[in-house]
Order: structure tokens, then sequence, then C-alpha cells
């Protein structure tokens, strides 16, 4: 009965334009709130939202203006909106330059899963940048789209390819960088791996003096960095540049303790993208999991039928995917260790999928890291990333209405994260049954 009077209550407030033109006031009252920071749970919470900003949050009564929308949150669980901080939207290699409408459905599959703000990590620049528009302008249903277009790397180095930012001297770089700072990006990926690694072969290194040099301007204009990296060597080299964040975790073997405690005393985010490569083997053994409801919902009927078959047959053949079967379980104890000592890690699945950065987060917990502080991973940490903690990743007075309504604890199971009655962006509610999706044809 309180599952049915809250989508009453938001079928009135979604089907009346006049009050969502004014944006009116929305309440959710005695709600359990998991507010992101990591404190523990509070229960009969109410949070009240007026325009695109929560304005109070208190376990005592709070004073509600005239013709608010009020939602009973009894039994329910209120999480801030989650925040995927790498993905590589899909469309952007189309004919053209791109598909819209293909990345438009691959942002309505986050809506979907409860991923409010997504960091694009590389792409085709006008293609994202101007998904970035639209969404900024309201004319598409989206997460909040933070993009950095193409990358930064010396020439022949990873992800070089179109759309990309070549550099391979000081001051010489300077030009190009001035062009990629004038399409506005909110952050800059930078690639600083040689391979050589699992079955990779030796690509070109961009200079480590370089990358610091290039870094640094990015900063001095005002841009946050992020650096490719997979070994600690380079994790270290790139934090020594001043690099700001780390867009992947050392996955090609365990951390020392030396750089846990640098990771612990520099506050250097680190993003997790575990799923990219536990998704190989996941598929080849437990195929199964594309049954589960959030996967249905979202995927086409003929993507998860390729997955079933030729995809996973393909995955069964490789050699890579023996490789990251066996070192996704070292990634995982390398966020756990960092995590415990204090450090930054952050929600980012590699992917363009909704129900890939829901694994991330079962990823995490199955690693060690406890359902609490994974909430916080892709809320208030993935915000600290963006260099937007004031304004996102939690439930508190002042900042942006984010936030996601679960029928069940995620800290029982932090599958119960998939369990979303309600998607709210900037103080909005956001009709999913609207969204193009499978489940709504």
């Amino acid at each position: 009965m309180d599952r049915l009077r809250t989508v009453l209550l938001v079928s009135a407030f979604l089907l009346a334009p006049l009050a969502l033109h004014a944006q009116q006031a929305l309440l959710i009252e005695n709600v359990t709130l998991i507010d992101g920071t990591g404190r523990p749970a509070v229960q009969g919470a109410n949070v009240l939202v007026e325009g695109d900003r929560i304005t109070a949050v208190s376990t005592d009564d709070v004073e509600v203006p005239s013709g608010a929308t009020r939602i009973d949150g009894t039994g329910r669980y209120l999480i801030p909106g989650l925040m995927d901080m790498h993905i590589h939207l899909s469309g952007g290699r189309g004919p053209g330059g791109g598909n819209d409408q293909t990345g438009i459905r691959a942002l309505h599959g986050f809506l979907y899963s409860g991923i409010t703000s997504v960091y694009d990590a590389g792409n085709n620049p006008d293609y994202i940048l101007g998904l970035r528009a639209r969404e900024r302008a309201g004319d598409i249903v989206s997460p909040r789209i933070f993009a950095t277009g193409g990358l930064v790397t010396v020439p022949g180095g990873h992800g070089g390819g179109g759309g990309a930012t070549l550099v391979d001297s000081w001051p010489e770089a300077k030009p190009a960088l001035d062009a990629h700072i004038a399409r506005e990006p909110d952050m800059v990926k930078l690639t600083f791996d040689e391979h050589g690694w699992g079955t990779r072969p030796l690509i070109p290194l961009l200079p480590p003096e370089l990358m610091g040099q290039v870094g640094r301007y990015f900063n001095e204009h005002g841009i946050r960095t992020t650096v490719h990296i997979s070994h600690e060597f380079r994790a270290r080299q790139a934090i020594e540049q001043g690099i700001n964040t780390l867009a992947h975790p050392i996955i090609q073997g365990p951390v020392s303790e030396g750089f846990v405690q640098l990771m612990a005393s520099t506050k250097t985010p680190m993003v997790s993208t575990l799923t990219i490569g536990e998704g190989y083997s996941r598929l080849v053994d437990t195929p199964e999991f594309l049954n589960r409801p959030l996967y249905q919902a979202i995927y086409e009927p003929q993507m998860i039928e390729r997955l079933r078959t030729t995809t996973r047959d393909e995955y069964a053949a490789r050699t890579w995917t023996t490789w990251m079967k066996v070192m996704t379980p070292v990634a995982q104890e390398n966020l756990r260790l960092i995590s415990a000592a204090g450090g930054v890690i952050v929600l980012g699945s590699d992917q363009s999928a909704g129900p890939q950065s829901q694994r991330e987060l079962e990823l995490m917990v199955a690693g060690g890291i406890p359902a609490l502080e994974a909430i916080r991973v892709g809320t208030l940490n993935a915000a600290i990333f963006l260099g937007k903690e004031r304004e996102l990743g939690s439930i508190e007075e002042g900042k942006l209405a984010d936030m996601v309504l679960l029928a069940a604890d995620p800290l029982a199971d932090i599958r119960n994260a998939e369990r979303i009655d309600m998607v709210i962006k900037g103080g909005r509610v956001i009709d999913l049954s609207k969204l193009d999706l499978p489940v709504n044809r």
C-alpha cells in the first residue's frame, strides 16, 4: 500500500505541467537516510527539496511550503544519486561523428540504474560535448554529463586515435592544449601506460616531465586532470608530477604498503574500473546474470542474445579473459587496502551501461569494502574526484538534489541498490516509464 501511495503521488507530480515548470517543493518523509558521507544510516529522516536544492534534512518536522509534493518514505532508503566517473558513452564512433540516439539510450540506462552523473573519460569530442550541451540546456533527459572530449597523450600512445590531443615537447604543446581548453572540458584525461603487460604489446609512453608540464598547464586554466595508469610505479610518477586523480586501479600486481600510505596521505582519488576486466570471465562463467531484472530492463534483446552466444564464445577463446580473471582479485584487494587506510576510491565502470555501474559496487563490496563505504565511493568520493563536493555527492542542506529512493536496504545487501523506486535529478522526479529502454516498449 505504501508503494502504491508513492506511485500515485509521483504520478500526480509528473502529470502537473505547471507544477513542474514552477519546480514545486518536494518532501520525502520518514525515510531511512544514507547520506553518502559515510555516516551511519538515519531512520525517520525528512528531506525537503525546493527548486533544485536540498533545503532541509532532519529527523524533526520541517516547515513545508504550501503545495509541496509529499513522498512517504516509510520502509524505503534514500541515497544520493550514484555517479560513474569513468564511462565512454556508446555511439561516438557512428557515421558523421556520432549517433546521438544511441548515446541517449545509454544515458537513459544510467538514469534507470540510479546514476545521476557521469564523467566521459574519452570520446569523439564533437559527439560527447554536443550531448553535454543538450543535457545542460534541458533538451534531453540525461544524467549530468561531465566530459574530457579527446584524450591527451604522446603520438602513438594509449588512446591516441581520432580526437586526441597529441603532445611530444614543451612549450611547443601549448597551442594544441589551448585548442583543447577552448572546448571547455570538465576534466582532462592523459594516458601514461607503455603496455607490455597482460597480452598488450609495448607502445610509446608520455614522458613524465612532459606529463607534469601539461597537467600544470591545465590546472592553471582551472581544469583538473586524471591519468590512465595500471602500475604502481607509473601511478607514483603521476602523483609526483601533480596529476590530480588516477583513472584506474593498480592491476599489474599487489600494491606496496608505501603506496597505500601515499594514497592515504595525498588523498589522490583512484577510480575503481573493476568491471571492464571482470566482465570477460563473468560472461563466460556465469552468463545467467543477464537474467537479472536490471539487465533485462536496459539491454536490448538482440544484445543479450549476442552476449550469450557469439560474444561469450569470443571471450572464452581469449588469453586476455584468463589474465583479467586472475588479476581482478588483485585489483579488488588493492582498492580495499587503500580505502581502509583512508584513501579516496571512486566508482567508475569504464563502460557505457548503467548495470555495469551497479556491478562496480558489488565487486567493491565482494572485495572487502563495507557497503556503507561503497555508497560513499559511488557518491561523495565521486564528487571529490570532479572537484564538485560542495555541490554534489551527498544529501546535505544546500546541495543539488540528486537522489535515489530504494525499496530495500543497500547496507544489508549492496544489490538492493538496484531496487529503485524513484530517481530525482536536480529536484525533479525522473519519469522512468518514459525512458527509451526495452522495459518501456
